[in-house]
């Protein structure tokens, strides 16, 4: 597809899914407020009772003097929704915990907009809850202003200071992430130019960062809520179709699952092997039929199922299995097992074709593996911190979370990483917005993480 096709040009058989002409209508802003309101009435209670029945050891009366401390500085202060401003610390706050984070980053949560919206100052932090908390909300709070220069250079210059934050502590850019995630969840309040404007910083800058980290549920969700605002017809009608095709789907992947299983049985394992169904993301499903002009029946891996197992060589020996039980489409096989993607993934991916002529896709990974799809560099905080609150290796070394990381030494050697540039160039280059074709990011003219100086993980 040109880089120069505009909405205009683009004709119905080009495309399965309609594009708004002008998305400034009053009957777009009438859309968007009608959609479902994200429930994020978070508590204290409900930090505290994440906290109490994680099996990592937090500083529990830390995170509650760090909540204390925002909520009588954010005292009065509301949201767009018109919510209590603490609101939004808190579910911060909550995200970091599901993805495993350390006390300190709970605490930075809590307290990362004090220093910008209220008098509290960052001397007050240090001497409440030490140099790394205040390290965390100084550079989290340096990713929020912004000059206003032009369009081109404010995004640039956004860029630049991630890439920064991330070289210093990645952990600034880990709770940068999850403030952008609740602040996306809850974008309906915000005025329709608010609205386009965060969704499209979000879709260029944040969900590719994201997808480097390896951070996949905050990468999708980011995604598909940009999605949301920036089409929201073409969201709509993919969402749609999958619902009204839900029942079938369901008992689609439920049939396979059991078909693998009842194979399995015959066959020995260290652990029994967890089988799970999945869905592709909306936006995922529209980057396919917009960039690759094809309908929504012809996306081979629309439907999944996953298999994790406990060691490399049962990961292949469940490859032979399933090959034997499905017949695979010819050249739909990578093995990110032996080839990492650059943001540490691996997995094993084959197309088949099930009953009824549906093909699915299987991927096909260790539990580590998938620790790591899921949680990316988060998964060194969330399963490599001990019992005892032992910090992780990653963590230890000069005391900056992810210094490490940021040297290529966790996961994937530096050497690997150096090995792979060519290839982290050409695959981000493959998400790179501006590039993509889509209408609502023509003319973005953003640098390409890929050409930045982004260090190894």
């Amino acid at each position: 597809m040109n880089d120069d096709m505009t909405v205009s040009n683009i004709k119905k058989p080009d495309i399965e899914v309609p594009i708004p002409q002008n998305p400034d209508t009053n009957d777009v802003k009438e859309y968007i407020k009608n959609f479902p309101d994200y429930d994020d009435n978070f508590t204290i209670e409900m930090i505290i009772q994440k906290v109490l029945t994680d099996d990592k050891q937090y500083d529990l009366s830390k995170i509650i003097s760090a909540y204390e401390f925002a909520a009588k500085a954010h005292e009065g202060q509301k949201r767009s929704s018109g919510q209590a401003y603490i609101i939004h610390p808190l579910a911060v706050a909550y995200i970091l915990l599901e993805l495993g984070m350390d006390t300190d980053t709970i605490c930075a949560a809590l307290l990362h907009d004090v220093v910008e919206d209220t008098p509290a100052t960052l001397d007050d932090l240090k001497k409440r809850f030490g140099q790394d908390v205040a390290m965390l909300v100084d550079g989290v709070t340096k990713l929020s202003k912004i000059p206003l220069f032009n369009k081109e250079e404010q995004q640039a210059e956004n860029i630049r200071k991630i890439l920064l934050a991330m070289s210093q502590d990645i952990r600034v850019m880990i709770i940068k992430l999850a403030d952008r995630l609740h602040n996306i969840r809850t974008l309906k309040y915000r005025p329709l130019d608010k609205q386009r404007n965060t969704a499209l910083e979000t879709m260029n800058i944040y969900a590719p960062i994201a997808h480097r980290l390896g951070i996949r549920a905050i990468k999708e969700e980011l995604e598909d809520l940009s999605f949301r605002y920036l089409d929201p017809y073409a969201y709509s009608e993919i969402e749609n179709i999958l619902e009204s095709n839900k029942e079938e789907r369901e008992k689609f992947i439920e049939t396979i699952k059991a078909r693998i299983a009842q194979r399995f049985r015959s066959e020995d394992f260290t652990e029994p092997p967890q089988i799970d169904g999945r869905v592709k993301s909306i936006y995922s499903i529209y980057k396919k039929i917009f960039l690759h002009h094809k309908s929504i029946d012809e996306i081979y891996d629309k439907y999944a199922v996953r298999i994790i197992v406990t060691t490399i060589a049962e990961c292949y020996n469940v490859l032979g299995l399933i090959h034997d039980m499905f017949r695979p489409l010819p050249n739909r096989f990578k093995d990110y097992i032996s080839m990492p993607k650059p943001n540490m993934y691996q997995s094993l991916h084959t197309t088949l074709i099930g009953p009824n002529g549906q093909p699915f896709e299987i991927q096909i990974r260790t539990f580590e593996m998938h620790r790591t799809a899921e949680y990316g560099i988060a998964a060194h905080w969330k399963y490599k911190e001990a019992a005892n609150g032992i910090k992780p290796a990653a963590q230890q070394e000069e005391g900056h979370g992810g210094h490490a990381l940021a040297n290529g030494e966790a996961h994937v050697k530096g050497d690997r990483c150096q090995g792979k540039q060519h290839q982290a160039q050409r695959e981000d280059r493959d998400i790179r917005p501006e590039k993509s074709g889509d209408p609502f990011i023509q003319g973005a003219s953003l640098p390409v993480l890929a050409e930045c100086a982004v260090p190894p993980f």
